[in-house]
């Protein structure tokens, strides 16, 4: 891997697909790490560039064999994560607020620390940070995933302050409302019904693509230009709260 590399985790679906394929265009040879590696091999298959790895960012073993494996790291963009249940914080299941603790904090932490050496000798890292406007904006029934997300961007804003100097890129994505085949899936326990009713009259909310732009927006300005934060939303959405319906 002497080209320019990027590792994207939780790349088997959804917004890490989209920013596999997306890099891979740019250029990149792009590092495709999730659990599923058959999904990963089916997106390889299709997308010259891209190398599947199996990972499992809650598992310490994982991410240092993902590193003990890269020649290099010039991008990392740290994408796995999720969301499980919309209970109350009266209400909640302890075990889903470790689990989404683990996977989109301690996750990213893993990653971040086993990546950092390489994005810094690249001469030119970037570090991309996939939260959520749940990380800037809490609302009912989300507080373990807002929690997850706050986790998430105090990291990000505490790297740019510790990594200034070096030559290394933080940049944070926050997307809102965005429609992949899956986040929604996950966080009702695999109720279709409830998942839909999400986007239901919604008129064209973010799709993992969008998402995927941005980032690749960002990971490609000049080296001296840092992209600190980006909230990315559908026009339909003004607010966490406020979103515009149209139902006939």
């Amino acid at each position: 891997m002497t080209k320019r590399t990027a590792v994207v985790t939780g790349a088997s679906s959804g917004i890490g697909a989209a920013t596999a394929r997306r890099l891979a265009a740019e250029g990149y040879q792009v590092v495709a790490a999730a659990r599923r590696r058959e999904r990963l091999d089916e997106l390889a298959a299709r997308v010259p560039g891209v190398t599947p790895v199996t990972l499992d960012v809650t598992a310490q073993d994982s991410v240092d064999a993902l590193a003990a494996g890269l020649e290099r790291c010039d991008v990392l963009v740290n994408n796995a994560g999720g969301a499980f249940g919309l209970e109350t914080v009266a209400q909640a299941d302890p075990a889903d607020w470790q689990r989404m603790y683990d996977v989109n904090v301690m996750g990213s932490l893993r990653v971040t620390k086993a990546l950092l050496p390489k994005l810094i000798e690249s001469g030119d890292g970037v570090l991309v940070m996939l939260t959520s406007t749940a990380g800037l904006v809490s609302y009912e029934g989300g507080g373990g995933y807002c929690a997850a997300k706050h986790g998430q961007t105090a990291m990000t804003e505490t790297l740019r302050l510790e990594l200034v100097g070096e030559p290394v890129r933080v940049v944070e994505i926050a997307p809102g409302m965005v429609r992949t085949d899956e986040f929604a899936l996950t966080r009702f326990r695999g109720d279709a019904e409830a998942a839909a009713k999400v986007y239901a009259g919604v008129p064209d909310p973010l799709t993992a693509d969008d998402v995927a732009d941005a980032i690749a927006w960002c990971v490609t300005r000049p080296a001296h230009v840092n992209i600190d934060r980006m909230i990315i939303r559908p026009r339909a959405q003004a607010a966490q709260h406020k979103v515009h319906r149209v139902f006939s």
